[in-house]
Formats: C-alpha cells, structure tokens, sequence
C-alpha cells in the first residue's frame, strides 16, 4: 500500500480538517499563493511522491474553488503523486446536466471533463443533483448518499404521521427513497418556473392533513421552493414541515426566507460552509462518512456498507 495524504482546499478546511480527524491523519502542508490580481498558485510543502493524494475541495460559488481544485489535481500529479482524487463534498455546476432549452451549456459534464484533464484519477462526492452525472466521468467515482447522515438523525424525530415530500417532480425518487425506508408514505409538490430560482405556481399531490411532513432535497439554493412548498403543505392542513438538504448552498434572500417561513427546521450538512447562523438552521457533518468512504477506497474494500 502506498502513503495516504490529504490535503485541503481554501473554502473547505474546516470540513477537510474534521475528514483528516475521523481517518486519523493531520492535513498535508499546501500553500495556495495569490498574484495580485487574484490568480492562485498552489504548491505542496511535502512530498507526495508515490502517494496516494486525496485533495478535499467544494466547488461552491465562487469558480475559483472549481479552478484552485484543478491546479492542486496538477500540482500533486506533476509531482509524481501515485494516485489523485479529488473530494469533492459538492459538485458545483451539476444542475446544468442536460439540454432543458437551445443553445445551453450542459455545464456538469464540461466540469467532468475539467478535472479529468487535470489529472484526477478518481472522483469522490456526495448527493449529485442528478444521479446520471456520474456517467460524465470516464474514471472511477464514488456517489455518496446523504442518507447515511439523515436517517439516523430521522429516527429519533420518528412519528406515527411521519410522511415524506418531494418539492418538485425531479426529488421524487429522493424521496420516495426515504419513504420506502421508513414505511411510510409520500407526496409531491408540483412546480412550475417562469425562470430560474422563481416559481410561478405550486401545488400539493397526495394528503397531508394531520401529517409531520419532511421535505427532502438535493440542494437548498434560494430557498423560495422549499419555502414556498412548506407553506401549502401547511395550508393543506398538515401538522409540522421541516426539510433535509445535503448541500446547503443558500444563497440571495435563503437565510431570510427560511427565518419567516413556516419550516420547524432546515438540516443541512457541512458541504458547504455555513456562512451565518440561524435559529432554524441544524448541521450534520458528513466527515465522518467521507473518511470512512477513503478507508475503503484505500483499503481496496466496498463502500456498500455506507448506503443505508
């Protein structure tokens, strides 16, 4: 077996820093230089030759934790790293996975063929916004699954009018997921957008009244969905709302729009740094599964024992 090393990117060092804890390593000494005009320079302070190389970056807004990811696959592969993979808690960029309209990017394969051309040797994430995205890399790529870290969280909230919503027709399986494991049934809130991060209309399909409902998501964005549909369901008659979300991207009016809305409470995972905390706002750490899922990867053995 070769010598295993992890090293961090800047946005998620407070994840990657839980990740080396729970395998039972310190980080690596990287340095990431900037030039005035902002363009990074990364260079590692230790060998890594003949390592097994595991670079721990999010690609969340802004690119440049997408670009800073790619120069450290470079870097460790010209320093004759074994092996290079890349981490990545969150897959920025994945909900652009297909052609919905003429002249689009389909931005996640574009990203997949980033990191491939990088250097990356395997590809390690979590929850991608569309499970066929892992079908974009030509390399090895391990999808974790958030419900590892919610269902045990899940069981000690359980109910007898425990039952699961998608808030859109795209998490139905997401949900259905989570209501074939717990026995319980599901609904589905119908969306229509007039544009992005904007719905124009919602409605409920299936029964909530009397229900403790639990709205399961990939991703919490703006959060205008998920509040919206958290809403109706109270509307609908249903006793409590709250929502589970790996990634936590919450960006514009998400904190404000949560505070006021009618959620019990919004769990998300470490992913993504939490930039301000909030009363309605409970975080999960997914650390200790990624640092299980690098032991098996490194031990050569199956992460089978990691899906729930």
């Amino acid at each position: 077996m070769t010598e295993v090393k992890l090293f961090s990117g800047t946005k998620s060092q407070s994840l990657a820093e839980k990740i080396a804890k729970h395998y039972g390593k310190k980080l690596g000494d990287l340095t990431i230089s900037k030039f005035s005009d902002g363009e990074m320079s990364p260079s590692f302070n230790e060998s890594v030759r003949g390592c097994t190389v595991f670079l721990i970056q999010s690609t969340m807004p802004s690119s440049d934790n997408l670009l800073e990811l790619c120069l450290m696959i470079d870097a460790a592969k010209r320093a004759s790293a074994y092996k290079v993979c890349a981490v990545i808690p969150y897959y920025g960029y994945a909900r652009q996975d297909r052609k919905d309209r003429p002249r689009v990017s389909i931005a996640a394969k574009l990203i997949a063929n980033m990191l491939t051309s990088a250097g990356a040797d395997r590809i390690m994430t979590c929850d991608l916004h569309a499970g066929q995205i892992q079908g974009f890399f030509d390399l090895p790529l391990d999808h974790l699954n958030g419900s590892a870290i919610f269902v045990p969280y899940l069981e000690r909230l359980l109910s007898e009018n425990l039952i699961f919503a998608a808030p859109d027709v795209g998490g139905v399986a997401r949900a259905r997921a989570y209501a074939k494991h717990f026995e319980v049934e599901m609904v589905v809130c119908d969306k229509h957008r007039k544009r992005a991060n904007e719905v124009a209309s919602m409605q409920v399909i299936g029964d909530v009244e009397g229900k403790d409902v639990v709205l399961v998501d990939d991703l919490v964005d703006t959060a205008g969905t998920l509040c919206k549909a958290a809403q109706i369901i109270m509307d609908k008659g249903a006793k409590s709302v709250r929502a589970i979300a790996t990634h936590g991207v919450l960006s514009g009016k998400a904190y404000e729009n949560i505070e006021n809305s009618v959620l019990q409470e919004l769990v998300i995972t470490d992913t993504i740094p939490l930039k301000q905390a909030s009363s309605k706002i409970k975080v999960l750490s997914v650390a200790d599964l990624f640092a299980k899922a690098i032991h098996a990867v490194t031990g050569n053995t199956s992460i089978s024992s990691l899906f729930i």
